[in-house]
């Protein structure tokens, strides 16, 4: 499906959207609820990725297809992995085949996992025999992605003997670490985060307990991208927030300040306010424990006319596809003069785009939705629009509901 996309007629906006559950805590809640069935989800998320963890942890036996959704491809391997009996083999969309996995499976091994490759060494197909798990104790590059992790984390309190995880060199994404334990200890899980060693205690049972998503972060960002590139007074009010969020993305509060957007937290809301059109020309983020929002940022700043330099960003090329490069060339059909390398990306201030560009998504959400806000500044075209259901399935008519033109080719 291909979409174009047109500002609205009146670029100072006040409207109320309100936005699925995060599909992070979504996935991970859903983990918990099959180790522990009494545990009730509140706010699930409706997105592609959440209904593909459903349907996997809902198998015992055969193939599990998770198509392009990485954090069920790393959940569900912890998860079958300690699961006695069951027997399947996990796979997933091309690309999925090509995204590294060796690190989570050898951590699973030395926990006593039967894991075996289906093709090639270190990505999946895998095919697993869940089995009791009684060692303990595991070691993990910190500096990898943090769902693998989290996949251990998550099915730490199942275990026997619980887990001691010990994390080697600098950790990156604490958030999303620190939201995992907390929902841990949100159902009665001991947990403790100390220097570079995390400990779950087992737990046999626990009380019947409603775990309420939060609504997703990452989907925010691109209203605060719209808001910034909006008139001064606009406004969009964002439902259901807190203000001490699990989310690493929420950090969003605090960057988009530099783009004159304020946000006030209001009974379960955030409004959105531009307050200001004093912006720097050049702004310079650690994006290290918020890579998902790397995308978004780097749009905002093209739209703006602005440059910015963006680090931490060494998981983006084993993502969905590889976002340094596809960032890289799609901001390059505007005109941007654009410089990556494996951690990094610089991008010059540009003050006139290019007109009828067709973006290309590359099977990521995250890139249709990034750019979408850019009809703020210029008409283009998205290829393969549809690809935002994996987080985000009404995010198209959400931007109609703010007044864009959207329409289908």
């Amino acid at each position: 499906m291909k979409l174009q996309l047109s500002s609205p007629n009146n670029t100072k906006i006040e409207k109320d959207i309100a936005i699925t559950g995060s599909k992070s805590e979504t996935n991970r809640s859903l983990l918990l609820q099959a180790l522990f069935p009494n545990i009730k989800i509140a706010n699930l998320s409706n997105s592609d990725d959440g209904e593909v963890m459903q349907k996997g942890l809902a198998k015992s036996n055969g193939v599990v297809d998770i198509h392009h959704a990485g954090t069920a491809m790393r959940f569900l391997t912890a998860y079958f992995a300690s699961q006695q009996g069951k027997q399947v083999v996990l796979t997933g969309s091309h690309r999925m085949q090509e995204r590294p996995i060796k690190v989570l499976v050898e951590a699973l091994q030395a926990l006593g996992a039967d894991i075996q490759y289906e093709k090639e060494t270190g990505y999946p197909p895998l095919k697993i025999s869940g089995k009791k798990l009684e060692k303990n104790r595991v070691s993990l590059p910190a500096n990898i992605s943090s769902q693998y992790i989290s996949a251990l984390l998550l099915i730490a309190p199942s275990l026997e003997n619980g887990l001691e995880l010990e994390l080697i060199g600098k950790i990156t994404s604490v958030p999303y670490i620190k939201m995992t334990l907390a929902l841990l200890e949100q159902i009665g899980v001991q947990t403790s985060f100390v220097a570079n060693t995390i400990k779950v205690a087992p737990k046999t049972e626990v009380v019947d307990t409603t775990l309420v998503v939060e609504s997703d972060w990452s989907s925010a960002s691109y209203f605060y991208s719209i808001v910034a590139m909006c008139d001064v007074g606009s406004a969009i009010t964002l439902s259901s927030y807190k203000q001490n969020s699990l989310q690493g993305d929420s950090v969003l509060a605090k960057i988009y300040k530099d783009f004159g957007v304020e946000t006030i937290f209001k009974d379960n809301t955030i409004v959105l306010k531009k307050t200001s059109k004093d912006i720097a020309d050049h702004l310079t983020y650690d994006l290290s424990n918020a890579p998902d929002i790397a995308q978004t940022i780097a749009v905002s700043c093209l739209g703006l006319g602005i440059g910015c330099h963006l680090t931490g960003l060494h998981t983006l090329p084993i993502k969905e596809t590889d976002r340094l490069a596809a960032l890289q060339k799609e901001l390059g059909k505007f005109g941007a003069k654009v410089d990556i390398d494996s951690e990094s990306l610089t991008l010059q201030a540009q003050n006139q785009l290019a007109e009828g560009v067709f973006v290309d998504t590359y099977n990521d959400h995250r890139m249709a939705m990034a750019f979408g806000p850019l009809a703020l500044k210029v008409d283009f075209v998205v290829n393969d629009a549809e690809v935002v259901s994996k987080s985000y399935p009404d995010f198209w008519n959400d931007l109609k509901t703010l007044g864009f033109a959207v329409q289908e080719l």
